[in-house]
């Protein structure tokens, strides 16, 4: 089973999304898939996504201060194109979804 946890305005993705609990969309998966093919399996438009992270590690965003601000990344799980849209997703993985009016945190 994978986790796709949802945030800000994706949230509206989710099934039975309320304010008051978490948004999550759980997909059972018979092999690895992209991050890409998860989007489109969930509805969630590519474009309304600006961070991904990865079991709690980022995988990419389009926050320019990112690299600067110590965030631990996934890059070991990046495919040789290089494109985070193509990372594979495996069982077991979770993926946290932010849309682009979510500054990120500095903590």
């Amino acid at each position: 089973m994978i986790e796709i946890h949802l945030y800000g305005e994706l949230r509206r993705y989710a099934p039975k999304s309320c304010a008051a609990a978490d948004s999550v969309i759980t997909l059972e998966t018979s092999a690895p898939q992209t991050v890409a093919h998860l989007l489109r399996l969930s509805g969630i438009p590519q474009e309304e996504v600006t961070q991904v992270f990865l079991n709690g590690r980022l995988l990419t965003t389009s926050f320019s201060m990112a690299p600067y601000l110590g965030y631990v990344t996934a890059q070991e799980r990046l495919p040789t194109s290089k494109s985070p849209w193509e990372t594979m997703i495996r069982d077991g993985d979770r993926l946290g979804l932010f849309p682009p009016r979510m500054s990120m945190l500095v903590v």
